[in-house]
């Protein structure tokens, strides 16, 4: 919009007439003129920022505007026109490189009291603090009521109301660039929710060759396809030119089915890798994926889509196999260490072997793909809420093995990813929550919640998804951090992160300079990491009893940098030396379920920047 002109478009195959109404802040209505293409377009005067509008097609039905700036009303209401000049702050700020991205997975909802943008920004200080460069948002388009993963999203451009509108989200995006934090948005570009989902109103955005979980899948290669394609795409372009988004977390992408030359993600990379060349800044795409398809991160003159990082599901279950002995669900398919040793040394578990979960081989091998293209994690959104009780970690693993968990995930080569609230051991269950409007539609997913647990072996009945209690429930207490071992673990990813940044060895993620050895009767894993002369060795022991075990070290003078089972994080006490000199091997005398870190010190390279562990 200009001098309170605005350009009405849309695509609308489907209508025959199209025509804008504009119901505040004075009523009228003005027809489209139509092109052959499918497109219905207007310039209309006099159209003050803050007007409600909505489109009416074939003169019967009012829709709201499919690609809407903000519904302040819902999904349900009038489209609101929306300046999109802002006082941006961070003319220089260029993004992080993909190496130094360490992620803090969030919900707006849940993350604070108010459960809106602007209350995010005053936890952004503790954040860097801790360690943190990037923050990620789950999905934050309009959504039905006030209370939603994300998931259920209907309007891709309209940025959720209860959480802030676009002017919240991007005072967010500008105080975080302004502490130098990465923002990452996680997008959903294989379905669209239920409820205000209508977009088939106006044209193909969905095909019924295809079938998803969550509903219909889009036509991403089908006639018209272009045109769905170039939504979605301009969508993307959208978060990060007029938001400032430094990467876009890409859902289930297992579920974007395209059997096209040239698929949707293919050309989703190349347009969006492009624009971050014409912007100089420094843009990624995360893909999720059940499919362990090396191909989404190969790069492209290899034959893959040229997608960024992964996350790594396989990585998750593994750690969460060998900690917690689970064999229900898709657990079934992991437990055995040598499976976790595997997934440090390469990335994916199931890299064609038979999985006994999805009675086929899965998978492809990812031993050629770089550490950084992998986010791995202990827990995220998926894996915390998709439990019946929504029981995070710490309700399920002793004191010493949220440590380890942490240091699993932490100390490894690739990117790691935390969930809001873990870094101290938050006991808030995170659970299913909706706020729908469709009696009929609250029945539906109450029972498809019930039977997607049904391949669990837990009990009882699963929490009410659309009472308000169960998202009140998921709220973060944050003044648990402040004594005790909630404190203690708080330092504790602390020290992990500093270590991480200030050794060179880790703070360079590399399969090439790391060596992974498995002992698999005594549930131990070393991990030795190299840069030049510089060594590190870390040793997991995941063993529930001490272990003594001969470790093959590089000779020089060594010197212990961290260790679980100290006093100083509230361990069951430690027999480790602080330092010693290696000729060979050493034996070491392991406390149960810890972990130990040390570097080898030469006349020639002193470390300096990180104390020793005390």
């Amino acid at each position: 919009m200009d001098n309170n002109r605005c350009l009405f478009r849309v695509w609308a195959p489907a209508a025959s007439s199209v025509d804008v109404i504009v119901v505040a802040p004075t009523q009228r209505s003005v027809l489209l003129a139509h092109s052959a293409d499918g497109y219905f377009s207007a310039e209309v005067e006099n159209i003050p920022n803050g007007s409600l509008y909505h489109y009416r097609l074939n003169d019967e039905k009012d829709r709201p505007d499919p690609a809407s700036r903000f519904q302040p009303q819902g999904v349900h209401g009038p489209s609101q026109v929306v300046d999109p000049a802002f006082p941006w702050e961070d003319a220089h700020w260029l993004g992080l490189p993909l190496q130094s991205y360490i992620l803090y997975e969030l919900h707006v909802g849940t993350l604070t009291s108010e459960g809106t943008f602007d209350a995010i920004v005053p936890h952004l200080p503790e954040l860097k603090d801790l360690g943190i460069t990037a923050i990620e948002l789950m999905p934050v388009a309009q959504f039905p009521g006030s209370r939603n993963w994300g998931y259920d999203g209907v309007q891709p451009f309209a940025v959720q109301n209860s959480y802030g509108g676009p002017q919240g989200l991007k005072r967010l995006v500008n105080a975080c660039h302004k502490v130098g934090l990465s923002v990452v948005l996680d997008v959903v570009y294989n379905h669209l929710g239920p409820e205000g989902n209508y977009l088939a109103d106006f044209g193909p955005y969905f095909t019924d060759r295809y079938k998803t979980p969550w509903g219909p899948a889009l036509n991403f290669d089908g006639p018209e396809s272009d045109h769905v394609r170039r939504y979605f795409i301009d969508n993307a372009l959208y978060w990060i030119n007029e938001f400032h988004f430094d990467a876009l977390r890409l859902d289930a992408v297992h579920a974007i089915l395209d059997h096209s030359p040239y698929t949707f993600l293919e050309q989703l990379a190349d347009e969006v890798h492009s624009q971050a060349k014409t912007l100089n800044r420094q843009v990624f795409l995360f893909p999720e994926s059940a499919a362990n398809d090396s191909r989404l991160v190969r790069a492209r003159e290899l034959g893959g889509y040229g997608l960024d990082a992964q996350w790594n599901d396989d990585f998750h279950h593994a750690l969460r196999g060998v900690l917690t002995g689970e064999r229900s669900g898709y657990y079934v398919d992991y437990g055995e260490f040598r499976q976790l040793v595997k997934a440090y040394r390469e990335g994916f578990v199931y890299s064609g072997e038979y999985s006994k979960h999805r009675r086929r081989r899965h998978g492809t091998s990812t031993q050629d793909i770089p550490a950084e293209r992998f986010v791995v994690f202990s827990q995220n959104h998926d894996q915390v809420g998709n439990r019946m009780l929504g029981e995070r970690l710490s309700q399920l693993v002793s004191f010493e093995a949220l440590k380890l968990a942490a240091s699993t995930v932490i100390l490894s080569p690739f990117i790691p990813l935390l969930f809001m609230g873990e870094q101290y051991s938050e006991v808030a269950p995170f659970q299913y929550f909706i706020s729908h409007s469709d009696p009929q539609l609250v029945d539906a997913v109450r029972n498809g919640r019930r039977h997607e647990f049904s391949a669990f072996s837990w009990q009882g009945e699963p929490p009410d998804p659309q009472d308000e209690a169960t998202f009140m429930r998921a709220k973060l207490s944050h003044q648990l951090k402040r004594e005790g071992k909630f404190r203690a673990l708080w330092e504790f990813y602390r020290e992990l992160l500093l270590l991480r940044k200030d050794l060179k060895p880790l703070a360079e993620l590399s399969k090439e300079q790391c060596e992974v050895l498995g002992f698999d009767n005594q549930r131990v894993l070393l991990l030795r990491r190299w840069s030049g002369s510089e060594v590190v060795m870390t040793i997991f022991n995941f063993n529930e009893e001490t272990v003594s075990l001969v470790v093959p070290m590089a000779r020089g003078q060594w010197r212990k940098m961290l260790d679980s089972s100290e006093a100083r994080w509230q361990g069951l006490g430690s027999s480790l030396p602080v330092e010693f000199e290696c000729w060979e091997n050493v034996e070491f005398r392991l406390a149960p379920t810890s972990v130990a870190l040390f570097v080898r010190v030469t006349q020639s390279k002193i470390f300096s920047g990180v104390k020793p562990s005390r």
